[in-house]
């Protein structure tokens, strides 16, 4: 029996930790007999083309059914659509999506709730991104069932369309085993990212759901709860209607933690952590609150202090916004262009670089006038940190850093040169050795599940995902290679860079010049 005083987070963050000393002896060749598809087929339904609704010729008339329809398209495409496609050795096609996922497994699937709409039928639609079309596949009236099960959310009220996210176990377990949901998580928070993004560029703005029943809403899609598991709800709301231009309300409440709990053997703990995490459509779900906006200090955000020394080298962060153009054209261009960097050349970039993309990942507010969301949703932003490791940095000494969003600076944490270390510490992979700054999304776990309970694992890496998009995008609009990993040695990072412990690193996104 585990520990009675660890919560399952901790257990199942433990457990699926890489170690140098085991890594080795985990590790099991892949059968490719049995990888999944990434892609969900349905045997009956009708089929809704978006294609027809990519051109963006002739006169767009706000309100007209024609500009309604290019809206969703683009909307859809952006999020979650195919930008490529190439042959493999096998003689299969291989596509990859606008979101990145880890070993191009794309365990997320995308759903549309509609509850009637001149463009949707009132029903439940599956987005099919082949094809790029909605496959309604059931038609009757979902819309009291989706408030039910996420407790009455007041976004819900006045909306017509949400979007859900789920999580296809196996797609990524197949290759990653138990330590999988990481990687699905982070995948879900990359699609976030860009549903965020892309909702400006067509006036829908996504309110996101973190808590909801679970099973309930499995039952109202239709889902195998013991094979695809929902991350997030997102009541789309229309900004070209006024009575949709809705006040940001709370995204996720507290539940027990859990500190009991069987033995679990290796292949077992991802779905029983899944399963153990969900909230029962009974629970005593709190009346939702509005949510304080982002410039609000938080009481969780304890690192702004902790590193807010009188010594050590102090870099503001400060600069003009990223220029993303009348209409955001570029934001689409990076949308469809963003690739995961595969080789960096080891060259250097600038401290204005870094200081731009740490800018348009972390200070939505300054881009306001340009069009964006200044306060987009997370689960809890405030409980998510940054780590910067500079490699090669013109005008930064290099050393890891501590970022600072409120006060916009980099605290020096450690001077060193780490580029030995950071090859060691990404598991080999040359993508840490050849990075000009590695940047680090980690999380204090025991405050977090003190918060949250130990649901709040997936809002951590659902929330690091998403700042990891934004840096990936952001990246890309400025010429920048960017990569995401999610396999590290998770003890060996904070020791190294002088992390605190008590730190769970969640994610790293390596950012410099392509090779």
């Amino acid at each position: 029996m585990p520990d009675a005083l660890v919560s399952i987070a901790h257990h199942y963050h433990s457990r699926t930790k890489y170690d140098p000393e085991t890594l080795a002896a985990q590790a099991r060749p892949l059968d490719y007999s049995r990888q999944p598809i990434p892609f969900k087929t349905y045997r009956v339904g009708s089929e809704v083309d978006l294609k027809p609704y990519l051109e963006t010729g002739g006169v767009a008339e706000p309100g007209d059914e024609r500009t309604d329809w290019m809206r969703l398209s683009r909307l859809m495409i952006n999020t979650y659509g195919l930008t490529a496609k190439f042959p493999t050795a096998t003689g299969q096609t291989f596509y990859l999506r606008a979101a990145p996922s880890a070993g191009g497994l794309y365990p997320a699937e995308v759903y549309v709730v509609s509850r009637g709409t001149r463009l949707l039928p009132a029903g439940l639609y599956n987005y099919q991104a082949r094809s790029h079309s909605l496959w309604r596949y059931w038609d009757d009236h979902s819309w009291q069932g989706l408030q039910r099960a996420c407790f009455w959310h007041p976004a819900l009220e006045a909306t017509h369309l949400a979007v859900v996210v789920t999580g296809v176990l196996y797609r990524s377990a197949w290759r990653y085993q138990d330590r999988a949901y990481r990687r699905i998580c982070l995948d879900v928070g990359h699609l976030l990212g860009n549903l965020e993004l892309a909702g400006a560029l067509v006036d829908y703005r996504p309110h996101l759901i973190a808590s909801f029943a679970d099973r309930a809403l499995a039952d109202l899609l239709y889902l195998d709860p013991a094979a695809e598991g929902t991350l997030a709800v997102l009541p789309l709301a229309d900004l070209l209607t006024v009575e949709q231009n809705l006040p940001c309300a709370q995204v996720a409440f507290a539940t027990a933690p859990q500190t009991s709990f069987p033995p679990l053997a290796d292949g077992e703990l991802l779905d029983y952590f899944h399963q153990v995490t969900e909230i029962a459509p009974t629970a005593d779900a709190p009346r939702w609150a509005m949510r304080p906006t982002g410039d609000t200090p938080q009481p969780g955000d304890t690192l702004e202090d902790k590193y807010n020394l009188p010594f050590g080298l102090r870099v503001p962060t400060t600069t003009a916004p990223i220029d993303w153009q009348p209409h955001l054209e570029p934001l689409e261009t990076a949308l469809f262009k963003r690739r995961s960097t595969r080789r960096y050349s080891g060259g250097a970039i600038s401290l204005e670089t870094l200081k731009q993309l740490l800018d348009f990942t972390y200070q939505p507010h300054h881009y306001r006038d340009q069009g964006f969301d200044p306060d987009p949703d997370y689960c809890d932003r405030t409980l998510v940190h940054t780590f910067v490791v500079a490699c090669a940095v013109e005008g930064l000494d290099d050393g890891c850093y501590y970022y600072a969003p409120r006060t916009e600076e980099l605290r020096q944490v450690r001077f060193n040169t780490f580029r030995r270390e950071l090859h060691y510490l990404c598991l080999g992979q040359e993508l840490g050795r050849d990075a000009a700054a590695v940047v680090f999304h980690t999380a204090d776990l025991s405050a977090a599940v003190a918060t949250y309970g130990d649901r709040v694992y997936r809002y951590l890496h659902m929330d690091a995902g998403h700042l990891g998009q934004r840096l990936n995008l952001a990246a890309t609009r400025l010429g920048v290679g960017a990569s995401g990993i999610g396999g590290f040695y998770d003890d060996q990072v904070n020791e190294v860079l002088g992390i605190p412990p008590d730190e769970a690193v969640i994610y790293i996104t390596t950012l410099g010049q392509p090779g």
